[in-house]
């Protein structure tokens, strides 16, 4: 849980770095190009160390803070459906994007919420707790920075909402039939 928590430490602090005024001093110091370089190299050794922490703490077995009932699980597959199409619309121009306002967020948010409803055991509750609360505090924040003229939220066609739905749900039918095993090792669905 050590390497987890550390990993979790690191990247989610990386991310709240946009944020805050500590960003302008980097990209001072180190211009925009250093100050992207650390942040990817920070946020990837945060990964590896969120992955590998998870992993080791699955290894040894569940710790069970909770046993969700087990019709969670498909309110959180539903759930999963919104969080893939608002992933998408955080990477392609749309009305989707201008409606929900970084749906990125709101997509990382709705996907750990749905995490934390399927699942009890204590690495969880660690790794999509975490999350969730980023993206909660991510939300509130990036409401401030567009209020304050420092983000701007751009729409798009109408045609790139389509697009955003049919990927979204291909990348929802990808990790529901093979994706979620390869990569965690358990089924979506059971």
């Amino acid at each position: 849980m050590l390497v987890l928590a550390l990993g979790l430490a690191i990247f989610i602090a990386v991310h709240l770095v946009p944020a805050s005024p500590m960003r302008a001093r980097l990209a001072a110091r180190l211009g925009d190009n250093g100050y992207r370089a650390l942040h990817s190299a920070l946020a990837l050794a945060g990964l590896v160390l969120i992955v590998t922490g998870f992993g080791l703490a699955r290894a040894a077995g569940p710790s069970e803070l909770y046993s969700p009932p087990f019709w969670l699980r498909h309110l959180a597959l539903g759930l999963m459906l919104v969080a893939s199409v608002l992933v998408v619309a955080g990477f392609v121009p749309c009305h989707i994007r201008k409606w929900v306002r970084h749906p990125l967020v709101s997509g990382v948010g709705v996907w750990a919420f749905a995490h934390l409803l399927a699942n009890g055991d204590a690495a969880s509750v660690l790794l999509f707790g975490s999350f969730f609360l980023w993206a909660g505090f991510s939300r509130i924040s990036l409401k401030r920075r567009e209020a304050a003229g420092l983000v701007v939220v751009h729409g798009g066609p109408w045609r790139n909402d389509f697009l955003v739905v049919a990927v979204g749900l291909l990348v929802y039918a990808a990790i529901l039939l093979r994706l979620h095993v390869w990569l965690i090792g358990v089924p979506a669905v059971l």
